[in-house]
């Protein structure tokens, strides 16, 4: 099966409408006449179960489903399920064991519906809930969600005379519903996708979810990942509200979003809508990820700095890479490989020339007496090998996606290969096993899931050549040498409605499993394609939870709704151009939405090689990416940091921070495995209610406090930056402040080897000395930072900190392994007070970790009596506890306001982080 140009996919709709095919699909048509509600009823569980009949039939794209489902149920306070499928016959859904949801009842289940006895009224009638309201019209039906507390319509699916889309469509292999929206709503998320007009969605842009093997540098095309959810932000009189949609589908769609209306069309499963109320953006993610799982938890060490490259020939290179960077004092906690460790590519094996595994062995007994970790890459495909234990016993248990009752067979990198089917309980069992055993022959600390979307250099139903060696080891490896033929005369391989997929309608099989393949009980490849890595991902998790009871590490490509529960991702092949390093911000803040908060882009882009210059200002950007790596593809020069002295001077800057706020940033990633929110966010999460925010996609906020404002372009020496009202301090010159009044953009100084980055006001982070190891950075005293706003007559400020025993497999409070504090600051009526309440001591306590400095921003007089107390007891000695303070004028104060002030540093202190504390002086913010 050849892909099809965008000129043959032309031509192919000139002749199906010259063979008098039913239906070409333009914008303006119309499809049926929808659906009634003829009946409806209240469910066991406190919904709404109704009956819908198809007014018209048709055949476009094959005939309607004559007689549907509704289910209505409010799940939450926050959140409505509306749910529509076949009431005669099961249709393929999300597996319920992967995704754990409720099931809808069926019709017989409701009370009050064969009999017709006490039926809920027809007409336009309302089910209301705590924040949202469901209502409906019977004929055609269609149904709106609303708002309680403002009125606001969240979604309404009639269609109108003067609408260019369709009542409710449901068919075999089309579905299709859509909603109106106003025209100042800003739309985020449906991806995976490379968006070049930056975070909102941008009407008329292609948005084809299906999860496929595409380099991340094509923009507007179906990606790795599906995510059928979109977050909608409105300001409705200068207050915000912001709501999210999910369908919850694994079925290959186009989404059409004009700016007035949003239309699905789905080749199959069902309709099943959660609406989350909000409404603030971090209670939408919030809510979100409290249904599709909350993020998972990471260890410490994985918010190092990674190096990675497709191409470490052999150990003793990859030893060279860890050396090189000691001795340029860049720092590195990871090192990983792609295929290279692999005798003959095969997964789960050791090369034992250029890998023997003794000498590997030491390697790893080194890196890790250092604090370092050791990652590597395994693919799905398990090659056809007949002395290949992993295959084998693979056969022997019966694991493999099949076509017509023999294992389907595809190319990867290792030649022709097998695919497990993770649907199958009897091929998680095996794969947790091959990990196990893998883990014995390497003791590796996390494993990378490539090429899962699933991807294949053929096309079609393959077989192994006779009489030829596959491949035969010249040449590029991804060139197809099966002997192949097409699939496609089955109406799964070529289903009647063409996603735009591969942006030209390529056939849905293209360069992976032919879609009419099974998985176990013969369900269709056709409907679980997108969750397959999702899938292998749920399985992996479970192999290496099993291993040593450590916190697994896992790093994904493909992904779906919910994987941020078990893995982090990257986004990809990415070029290394100044607009892919723009991009990915819009990608890493997109995963935040997704609940997929470990995200990050291959630092100096995979190919083709970077400038000296880019790769200066991506690993300024890419210090503060959640998960920061350094990846290039095998066919591109070296670009390990160290390469140039410029950018080895700019990794040690960014880095270097980065390793100082490292207690911050896992204080956010505790903050999302318990509530969701993003570790990286646009600004509009912390300033919902200035619409100036709300497409800015060029620069971000780590938690809710620390802004990073890259140089995103060739040449420059400064950046032009937004600042929300108030006051930033830039953390790499605390002595250095912006106030703004209202929100300003401002130019920055921003020299090769700077990236501005602030932290705000009435914000308390903790931050320790650093290193080049997180082992080693981690054991370092604390820093407070407390920054109050600039010269305020009275002013508070707050922050957290969670610490743990980061490889245990839960994070989480009241085991003896963790600690939390909350921190408080007031300044007002001429003293200042800091003090701390402590949650679970005995940890931090047990690792004798202590505050060796507190640094106050934004007062502005000093007086001369200073007491601390811990535990609510005087500390008698302070002779060690020095002050200094640096008088300073704010350079960019002149824009609004400020002056002459003092950075305070009280230094000299030994807290117990685990010890409350309180200390208070006559100094500060007087009027």
């Amino acid at each position: 099966m050849d892909l099809l140009s965008p000129t043959l996919s032309v031509l192919l709709v000139l002749i199906l409408c010259l063979c008098g095919a039913d239906f070409v699909y333009t914008a303006s048509n119309k499809i049926g006449k929808g659906y009634r509600l003829v009946s409806l009823g209240e469910s066991p569980d406190g919904g709404l179960v109704g009956e819908l009949i198809v007014n018209k039939k048709n055949n476009i794209y094959g005939p309607d489903i004559p007689h549907l489902q509704l289910y209505v149920k409010h799940e939450s306070n926050n959140c409505l399920r509306v749910h529509i499928t076949d009431a005669e016959k099961q249709r393929w859904e999300v597996p319920y064991n992967l995704l754990p949801r409720e099931k809808p009842p069926s019709l017989k289940q409701a009370i009050g519906i064969n009999s017709r006895k006490n039926p809920f009224p027809l007409g336009s009638s309302e089910y209301s809930g705590n924040e949202l309201i469901f209502s409906y019209i019977s004929d055609p039906f269609s149904f709106a969600v609303r708002r309680k507390s403002n009125g606001e319509t969240l979604f309404n699916s009639s269609s109108d005379g003067s609408d260019p889309y369709s009542s409710l469509v449901f068919k075999d292999q089309y579905l299709e519903i859509s909603t109106k929206l106003p025209k100042d709503a800003s739309l985020y998320g449906l991806g995976e996708s490379t968006k070049p007009h930056g975070i909102k969605l941008y009407p008329n842009d292609p948005y084809t979810l299906y999860t496929t093997d595409i380099s991340a540098l094509n923009l507007n095309m179906d990606l790795y990942g599906s995510h059928p959810m979109y977050m909608d932000l409105r300001n409705v009189n200068g207050e915000a509200f912001a709501h999210a949609v999910l369908l919850l589908n694994s079925n290959g769609m186009d989404v059409f979003y004009t700016g007035t209306s949003l239309t699905y069309k789905v080749i199959g499963g069902v309709l099943d809508f959660y609406f989350f109320s909000g409404p603030s953006p971090l209670d939408v993610v919030d809510q979100y990820t409290a249904f599709v799982g909350r993020p998972a938890a990471m260890p410490y060490w994985s918010f190092g700095f990674h190096q990675c490259r497709w191409g470490y020939h052999n150990l003793s290179v990859l030893e060279d890479v860890v050396d090189n960077y000691q001795k340029a004092k860049i720092p590195l906690d990871v090192i990983w490989t792609d295929d290279d460790h692999m005798d003959g590519k095969k997964i789960f094996t050791l090369n034992p020339v250029n890998y023997p595994r003794p000498q590997t062995l030491a390697f790893l007994d080194k890196i890790h007496a250092q604090g370092m970790k050791y990652v590597v890459i395994v693919d799905p495909g398990i090659g056809v090998n007949k002395s290949y234990g992993v295959y084998q016993r693979g056969i022997a248990n019966d694991v493999f996606i099949k076509y017509k009752g023999k294992p389907f067979v595809a190319q990867v990198w290792p030649g022709a290969v097998n695919f497990p089917d993770f649907l199958n309980p009897k091929t998680v069992q095996w794969w947790v096993d091959e990990i196990h055993r893998f883990h014995e022959l390497l003791p590796v600390d996390g494993l990378w899931l490539d090429m899962n979307e699933v991807s294949n250099f053929c096309n079609g139903l393959c077989t192994l050549p006779e009489g030829r060696i596959c491949p035969n080891g010249t040449g590029p490896g991804w060139i197809c040498c099966l002997d192949c033929k097409n699939v496609t005369q089955t109406k799964w391989d070529d289903p009647p409605y063409k996603i735009n997929a591969s942006g030209i309608e390529a056939p849905i099989g293209y360069k992976t499993i032919a879609t009419s393949a099974e998985h176990i009980n013969g369900i269709l490849e056709y409907d679980a394609h997108s969750i397959y890595g999702f899938t292998e991902t749920v399985a992996t998790h479970k192999g290496l939870q099993a291993l040593e009871g450590k916190r697994p590490f896992i790093l994904s490509r493909s992904t779906y709704v919910g994987s941020g529960h078990y893995a982090a991702h990257w986004t990809g092949d990415n070029k290394a151009t100044w607009e892919d390093l723009k991009y990915s911000i819009s990608t890493m803040l997109d995963f935040g939405l997704f609940g997929v908060p470990m995200v990050g882009s291959d630092i100096c882009g995979f190919y083709p090689a970077p400038t000296e210059e880019l790769c200066n200002r991506w690993i300024e950007l890419g210090a503060f990416y959640p998960f920061s790596r350094d990846h290039a593809n095998y066919y591109s020069p070296r670009q390990e940091l160290y390469q140039w002295a410029s950018v080895a001077e700019s990794g040690r800057n960014a880095l270097g921070m980065r390793y100082k706020l490292l207690p911050y940033i896992y204080t956010l990633n505790y903050e999302a495995h318990t509530t969701g929110a993003p570790i990286a966010r646009p600004l509009f999460f912390s300033f919902p209610t200035i619409t100036e925010l709300y497409g800015l996609s060029t620069q971000f906020l780590l938690g809710s406090s620390v802004m990073i404002s890259p140089v995103l372009e060739a040449g420059k020496t400064e950046v032009t930056a937004i600042f929300p009202p108030g006051t930033w301090y830039n953390l790499f010159d605390m002595t250095q402040a912006i106030v703004a009044k209202e929100p300003k953009s401002l130019t920055l100084d921003a020299p090769l080897h700077v990236i501005n980055v602030h932290l705000y006001q009435n914000t308390i982070i903790p931050m320790q000395r650093g290193g080049v190891r997180t082992k080693e950075a981690r054991a370092t005293p604390f820093n407070l930072i407390v920054a109050f706003p600039l010269g305020a007559s009275s002013a508070q400020a707050k922050g957290i900190l969670f610490l743990d025993e980061d490889e245990l497999p839960e994070m989480k409070l009241g085991n003896g392994y963790s600690t939390f504090v909350n921190f408080y600051a007031t300044a007002g009526n001429g003293t200042t007070k800091v003090w701390s309440d402590v949650q679970e001591s005995k940890y931090a306590l047990s690792k004798g970790w202590i505050i060796e400095k507190v640094t106050v921003l934004g007062l502005n007089a000093i007086g001369g009596q200073f007491k601390i107390e811990v535990d609510g007891t005087p500390v008698a000695d302070t002779s060690k506890v020095k002050f200094s303070t640096t008088g300073h004028t704010y350079p960019q104060a002149q824009e609004s306001e400020g002056g002459k002030n003092m950075l305070l540093e009280i230094n000299g202190l030994e807290l117990a982080v685990g010890k409350n504390f309180a200390m208070s002086w006559h100094m500060g913010i007087t009027a």
